[in-house]
């Protein structure tokens, strides 16, 4: 790595470790590990939660996808950027209405019992693990390519310092790196776009028209269909892309970070404004690397693409640019990673240990012990886990994260708060089909099982979709009615109770 380069890499570094040693003096309770004590304002809660969504996936994964396989690519960008309509007219408002802590709170709000809490823990650890092996695969060949060290060391070495962020400087902590790392993003992003455009001349049909005898792909690179050539399956990924985020615990959490639900409302729309802007960038990231990286140069950089965007910026901006590029995608993997360890440190912490173990009677003391030791597990097994998926592109990565969100807990948020008849019977038939559904689909799908050197495991697959979504969502949506017009237990009192306070925040 050039001096250069190393002087941005720990300039990164050093101001995320400045910020976590400033937070650390201001966590001291549980609710300021958790959420900041709630007292982000809109902007600043908006710009962090467009931080923990434009992760690797976004930054690398989709600049990878688009260049690679062109319009296919893009439907990632689309996904993502709908996804938010979903979030800001159904879900945020009784979300920070209803909840504490974690979404386990949100449904507990309805539903008093261990079981519905434990089921909602485990989901979102799940979801965690899914998205962390993402964000730990771009981190280790971003690391790798720039610095020229093994996969396994850059992995570790990223793992570490999430899980110092999280340890020391709670919400607080993540909050702030997401937000300096949300502006730092778009600034890189703006700057190679338009360099981009410079080279089309800021004419856009024309790079439409180059693009066309650009890749080896030919006119079929602006045409759907080179990655996903079965048409169900390019609906179902849109499906977990669109319904995912309203069930992604790390996001569902940020709601809670401001003090009611008219803040989380406007903290939505600025994320939306931002997310918007980015994935419409991602067209040029794409589009850029394709034209004067090529495809040979990315897949040699990244069998999976995601070098894409900073061997982009090398090739239009030179060491400086890519060394830029390189160190904000480096804090953005640090911040979204912090952002999952800290919303699967709660879900242990706060579901497991402080609400069923301890019966909800668990000292300050004791709830920030169990965080911290949760941190260190869920980081520890997804650095082991994201060992062994060097190769898969970090945007499907994220994809199978959205497809479990989108199946277990989206139909459970919706109907506790819009069905009157819901109950404890459909809440746990519901999560605990849509998420063993789609975990069971995705692990005899051709990402798991398929030709030699092709899939994680050789064999034939049982299932055709690389993404299960269109089976796993109708299916936990499903059980969830049969779960509850089975049962007969009914608390239509309790309906009333929790509309009252998802529309108005009372909380007696």
């Amino acid at each position: 790595m050039s001096a250069i380069g190393l002087t941005f890499f720990v300039a990164i570094v050093g101001l995320t470790l400045i910020i976590t040693y400033w937070a650390a003096k201001r966590t001291n309770t549980a609710s300021e590990f958790y959420t900041a004590g709630g007292g982000l304002s809109g902007w600043q809660n908006g710009l962090a939660i467009a931080g923990d969504y434009l992760s690797a996936a976004s930054f690398l994964g989709i600049a990878g996808a688009i260049a690679l396989n062109g319009f296919d690519g893009f439907f990632f960008s689309l996904g993502y950027l709908v996804a938010y309509l979903v979030v800001l007219y159904i879900v945020a408002e009784p979300l920070r209405n209803l909840g504490k802590y974690t979404l386990a709170d949100m449904i507990s709000a309805r539903f008093d019992e261990k079981k519905i809490r434990a089921a909602a823990a485990v989901s979102t650890i799940t979801i965690v693990i899914f998205y962390m092996i993402a964000q730990l695969v771009g981190a280790g060949a971003l690391i790798q390519l720039l610095l020229g060290i093994d996969y396994e060391l850059a992995v570790l070495i990223v793992g570490v310092m999430m899980t110092i962020y999280v340890l020391f400087g709670g919400m607080t902590a993540t909050s702030w790196v997401q937000i300096i790392k949300a502006i730092l993003l778009m600034i890189g992003t703006v700057i190679i776009s338009l360099l981009v455009l410079v080279k089309f001349h800021f004419n856009i049909f024309d790079m439409f028209t180059h693009m066309k005898t650009a890749t080896p792909l030919g006119e079929a690179y602006l045409h759907p269909g080179v990655q996903y050539t079965n048409p169900m399956d390019t609906l179902s990924i849109t499906m977990a892309l669109v319904l995912g985020t309203a069930g992604l615990p790390h996001i569902l959490m940020r709601f809670f970070t401001v003090k009611d639900a008219k803040t989380a409302r406007s903290s939505v729309v600025v994320a939306t404004w931002v997310v918007g802007i980015f994935y419409i960038l991602t067209i040029f990231l794409g589009f850029g690397a394709a034209a004067f990286v090529g495809s040979k140069e990315i897949i040699g950089a990244n069998e999976a693409g995601n070098m894409a965007a900073p061997l982009l910026a090398q090739a239009l901006g030179g060491d400086m640019l890519m060394s830029f590029v390189s160190a904000v995608a480096f804090a953005t993997i640090l911040a979204v990673v912090a952002g999952l360890v800290l919303s699967g440190a709660s879900a242990f912490a706060h579901d497991v240990y402080s609400e069923i173990i301890k019966k909800g009677r668990a000292t300050e003391k004791e709830q920030m012990l169990a965080a911290r030791f949760a941190s260190i597990s869920v980081a520890a097994l997804s650095i082991a886990l994201a060992l062994f998926a060097q190769t898969m592109n970090v945007a499907f990565l994220v994809s199978l994260a959205f497809c479990v969100a989108a199946s277990a807990n989206l139909p459970v948020i919706i109907y506790t708060i819009y069905w009157r008849r819901f109950n404890t019977a459909g809440a746990m038939a519901a999560m605990s089909t849509g998420l063993l559904s789609s975990l069971l689909l995705v692990v005899i799908s051709p990402n798991v099982l398929g030709p030699e050197g092709t899939a994680i495991f050789a064999g034939e697959p049982l299932f055709p979709l690389t993404n299960p979504a269109i089976v796993s969502i109708p299916a936990g949506f499903l059980a969830g009615y049969i779960g509850t017009v089975l049962s007969a237990k009914s608390d239509v009192r309790k309906f009333a109770e929790v509309t009252v306070k998802a529309n108005t925040g009372l909380k007696e």
